[in-house]
């Protein structure tokens, strides 16, 4: 009897990849839609889009932008895993949690240390220049493997009990032989 060998991680990562390229249009306007939204909600706040409302004590690093969008794309496709489902997939079991968590340890990576009025109450402002900003750059890489775990769990699951679309089912239904009265005997 042969068995089954694991799949490698590249290979899996392939046959996840495949899985986007399935996904209907309506999944990547989620997707995009999600992912642009993400930017400007974490963006505005944390003063990497220089606005009125917010300012900015300390300048954002080299790395923070490229976090953010990274996290808006990841997080954009983990949303969009929640609607319309690819032909004969089943809506997998909710993995939700780890996506919103890593969304918002996005804002604590990419935002202001000084500026986030939790950790100036935790730490005041001298903490959060020398415990929290140095702690910055590792939330980062958390919110996103976060994510990428989330996204991850979310199309293996979803692809790993598929229902074929069209194919007939025939089902055969055993129907009683009649019973006579000299078998009853």
């Amino acid at each position: 009897m042969p068995t089954a060998t694991p799949m490698t991680a590249a290979a899996q990562l392939l046959q996840l990849a495949g899985e986007l390229r399935r996904w209907p249009v309506r999944r990547w306007a989620v997707a995009i839609g999600t992912a642009l939204f993400t930017v400007v909600f974490i963006a505005v706040p944390t003063d990497l889009i220089d606005t009125l409302m917010f300012t900015r004590e300390v300048a954002p690093t080299g790395w923070s932008w490229p976090v953010l969008v990274v996290s808006a794309i990841l997080a954009g496709l983990v949303t969009a895993t929640y609607v319309a489902h690819p032909d004969g997939a089943e809506p997998s079991p909710a993995v939700g949690r780890l996506g919103m968590a890593g969304w918002v340890v996005t804002f604590f990576a990419v935002g202001c240390p000084v500026c986030n009025k939790l950790v100036l109450l935790a730490l005041g402002t001298t903490g959060a220049l020398q415990f929290f900003e140095p702690v910055q750059p590792y939330l980062a890489a958390v919110s996103i493997g976060l994510l990428a775990w989330a996204l991850y769990a979310r199309l293996s699951r979803e692809n790993s009990c598929r229902v074929p679309v069209d194919v007939p089912v025939a089902v055969s239904v055993p129907v009683p032989a009649p019973v006579s009265e000299d078998s009853r005997a």
